[in-house]
């Protein structure tokens, strides 16, 4: 569906992302809201596991509003709150993704909108009309 591409004379991704990935013409763009990690009562769980699932179960939610999967997806951005987060939060971003490789972003920063939230990915999907 899309074409991914890790161009010549940049570095190789350090992770299970590409750098690259066009879009084909005539599909229909989603762009998801940063989705934290809230379960759906809007209670927030404690724990960065616990946060990092519930944000890509929202994610997939979302895509399949939209008769989309996580297949669709072709930009990621995810922000935590701290650095020894991440490996936890891949280990769940990956099994989510499955083989998918879209491209992706990770930025480390020091608060979400409450206190308590660790941990916000935000996903931009394409899909046929």
């Amino acid at each position: 569906m899309f074409d991914p591409m890790n161009p010549e004379g940049v570095a190789p991704p350090a992770r299970k992302y590409i750098h690259t990935m066009t879009v084909p013409s005539g599909y229909k763009l989603l762009s998801i809201s940063g989705q934290v990690g809230t379960l759906p009562d809007g209670s927030i769980p404690d724990g960065i596991e616990a946060q990092t699932e519930a944000a890509w179960a929202n994610c997939l939610k979302c895509l399949e509003a939209h008769d989309m999967g996580m297949e669709n997806v072709y930009k990621v951005v995810q922000y935590l709150t701290d650095p020894r987060h991440r490996d936890a939060h891949f280990a769940i971003r990956d099994r989510y993704l499955g083989d998918h490789n879209p491209t992706s972003t990770l930025l480390f920063i020091s608060a979400l909108a409450q206190p308590e939230m660790l941990v916000e990915v935000e996903v931009f999907a394409a899909g046929p009309q």
